[in-house]
């Protein structure tokens, strides 16, 4: 699949580490590193503009080296990108740890991944299908 990108940061473009990654790296464009204390959150620019196509959308996911080795992780994980945004990707990273963490220029924060997605129609009905599992809620099906 090919996307339209605009790469005004001072990086190379979103790449997959591996072959069989799902997720590209982003990374801090910034003009000066940030030092996130302790249960702070700040908003991360990156430099990077894409435009999906209809029907498609990408999720920014934290960093799973971040969050285990520093506690660095995404406020409103899995953040969503939509098709007709056009502006600058900016990710909100928040500290969960202990200690201040500096994000540096060209620092890989976050993955972004591309995935399909549908759109429903609803259709209004007095009630719904019977399931085994019923209104069984949180912690429900582990029960057996």
């Amino acid at each position: 699949m090919k996307i339209n990108i605009v790469n005004r940061s001072r990086h190379s473009l979103p790449d997959y580490a591996t072959v069989s990654s799902a997720g590209m790296d982003l990374r801090a464009n910034l003009d000066k590193p940030i030092v996130l204390k302790p249960l702070e959150r700040s908003l991360i620019p990156t430099g990077i503009y894409i435009q999906l196509p209809n029907g498609y959308e990408a999720q920014i996911r934290p960093r799973s080296g971040l969050a285990v080795k520093h506690g660095i992780s995404i406020v409103n994980a899995p953040g969503t990108i939509d098709a007709d945004y056009r502006g600058e990707i900016k990710v909100i990273l928040v500290n969960l740890s202990n200690e201040d963490f500096t994000i540096q220029d060209g620092e890989r924060i976050c993955q972004m991944v591309i995935a399909q997605h549908a759109r429903v129609e609803w259709v209004e009905v007095e009630e719904l299908d019977e399931t085994e599992r019923g209104e069984g809620g949180f912690g429900h099906t582990g029960k057996k």
